[in-house]
């Protein structure tokens, strides 16, 4: 491990993406997808994180106000900064193929990082196989969106497409029962989710899902929320269906009879 006692800029961290955050940055260098750069560090952060995983990268010691001129202003960092590469590209061939039970989210036009982090946060929770959004319409890979995922983002595939509603097709053709989340449904989650493949598909908390990206899902469901309070925050509301799904796994394999 290369350790030097500086938090100014490095020749190495020209175009680099910056993680920060405990969990994100070890996250980070635990992944052998991600290709690490340089780490700044206080002391403590360094001892959280130990020495097994910094071996693999270059160290910078720093005191925090040294990490926070790296970041943007007000970022809580917990003094550990990472300057890395983003992660390769992953494809929906990736995902749909392969043997076991799959469960992916689908986000329409969900821009915000902290929420779409908190759903990267439960998806790896509750191991789900991807969370997929729209290129131009959902927040790119970035320290917020690590932060707020809290290691999801190197746990879960993140997957951009150019069109969510040809992918709702394409995975329908590979077998995925497409469950929408909506306000307006007629049966609750508990009955719509199948045993097979499953898709939860969630819209933005104001717009709801488009029209297309709706009539290509196989059914709708709602989760019931008490009269004092009208819907859910979409994240909390991913991490209910995202329980709901796997719930329903765990109690298949608890009576399953072994062989």
């Amino acid at each position: 491990m290369k350790r030097s006692r500086t938090g100014s800029r490095h020749p190495a961290d020209s175009g680099g993406l910056w993680l920060y955050g405990l969990h994100a940055v070890t996250a980070a260098l635990a992944n052998p997808l991600r290709t690490s750069r340089r780490c700044v560090l206080t002391e403590r952060a360094a001892q959280t994180i130990g020495a097994n995983l910094l071996q693999r990268v270059e160290v910078t010691t720093a005191d925090a106000a040294q990490v926070s001129r790296l970041l943007p202003p007000g970022t809580v960092h917990q003094g550990a900064a990472l300057c890395c590469e983003p992660l390769p590209r992953r494809h929906l061939d990736d995902i749909v193929g392969g043997s076991g039970r799959k469960i992916v989210v689908v986000l329409d036009q969900i821009a915000d990082p902290q929420n779409v982090g908190a759903i990267l946060r439960s998806a790896a929770a509750f191991e789900a196989s991807a969370v997929i959004v729209q290129d131009r319409h959902a927040p790119p890979e970035s320290g917020a969106l690590a932060k707020a995922a809290s290691g999801g983002l190197e746990l879960v595939p993140y997957l951009t497409v150019v069109n969510i509603a040809r992918t709702l097709q394409q995975l329908g053709a590979a077998g995925f029962w497409r469950v929408a989340l909506a306000g307006d449904a007629d049966q609750p989650l508990a009955t719509a989710v199948a045993d097979g493949d499953v898709s939860l598909v969630l819209g933005s908390e104001g717009a709801g899902l488009r029209r297309l990206v709706r009539e290509n899902c196989d059914t709708s469901a709602l989760i019931s929320v008490g009269r004092r309070m009208e819907s859910l925050n979409v994240s909390n509301a991913a991490a209910i269906a995202l329980y709901e799904c796997r719930r329903g796994q765990v109690a298949a394999d608890a009576t399953a009879i072994p062989p």
